[in-house]
């Protein structure tokens, strides 16, 4: 690992772990081992590094998470894995927390990254539910979108209640709550289909 991304790597976890305004030039250094005269030879300041650490916490998240939503498979199957995905809950999300971050949120560039990452997710999202509808494992009258950022908005909300309480289990009965109202939104049908499919499956 270079210098460069040494220090793109110690300022990603810096502000993971407390945030943007709080984060100085001389702590990213001590933690990455790199020296002022490098530092500066890579990023004209500490905003051009932020910029760097927001962009590779967005790349390193959002693989795992396309690839999950993209892989074929059953679309209600994927939602329900999303959702139970092991995740850090007390850590909270590594893209989310930086719009905690008052000065993130007021500069328009260092969001942007931010905002991408939550666009590609919901369009991931939604992409799925539409495949569930259409294949009729959701309610044909739902809107893929706004239950996309529900979903969205229960990972999120989630690790908030978490950190808040120093409990994981907040989070984890929010996601739990949701895989309860997407159960909910199988259509009686489907419902009817399934049940003797899951008596045979017992009696085998």
């Amino acid at each position: 690992m270079d210098s460069r991304e040494r220090l793109v790597v110690a300022m990603s976890d810096l502000m993971w772990e407390r945030g943007y305004a709080a984060t100085s030039p001389r702590e990213v250094r001590e933690r990455s081992g790199v020296g002022q005269g490098s530092m500066y030879h890579h990023f004209a300041g500490k905003r051009d590094l932020a910029l760097a650490a927001l962009e590779r916490n967005c790349a390193d998240l959002l693989p795992a998470t396309q690839e999950l939503l993209t892989a074929p498979g059953d679309p209600l199957a994927k939602l329900t894995a999303y959702l139970r995905r092991p995740r850090a809950a007390l850590r909270g999300c590594k893209v989310g927390r930086m719009t905690q971050d008052p000065l993130v949120a007021a500069d328009p560039g260092l969001l942007a990254p931010v905002a991408a990452a939550f666009e590609a997710v919901h369009e991931g999202l939604a992409a799925v539910i539409r495949d569930a509808m259409a294949r009729g494992e959701l309610r044909d009258d739902l809107d893929p979108d706004r239950l996309a950022s529900t979903l969205s908005a229960t990972i999120q909300g989630g690790y908030v209640l978490a950190i808040a309480a120093q409990d994981p289990g907040p989070f984890e009965a929010a996601c739990a709550g949701a895989l309860d109202l997407l159960r909910a939104a199988v259509p009686t049908t489907a419902l009817r289909v399934a049940a003797p499919a899951a008596t045979e499956t017992k009696e085998v």
